[in-house]
C-alpha cells in the first residue's frame, strides 16, 4: 500500500469519526460507517488491503 492510499485512509476515517462526534450520522448508518473507519486505520497501519491481492493491485510505488 502506497504512501498516498494510507493518508487517503487515515483523512477518510477521520472525516467519518468527526461525523459521528458531531452527531450528523447516527444508527446503522454510523455503526456501518465506524466499522469501515477502524478497517481503514487498520489496513493503513499494516500497510496491507486484503480487497487488494486477489486482484493484483498495488499503489506503491515503482522503482
Amino acid at each position: 500500500m502506497g504512501q498516498a492510499d494510507k493518508i487517503f485512509r487515515g483523512i477518510l476515517a477521520a472525516v467519518i469519526a468527526i461525523l459521528y462526534f458531531t452527531n450528523v450520522i447516527s444508527g446503522i448508518v454510523a455503526v456501518v460507517l465506524g466499522a469501515l473507519a477502524v478497517i481503514f486505520l487498520i489496513t493503513s497501519f499494516v500497510s496491507f488491503c486484503p480487497l487488494y491481492a486477489p486482484f493484483g493491485i498495488s499503489t506503491r510505488e515503482k522503482k
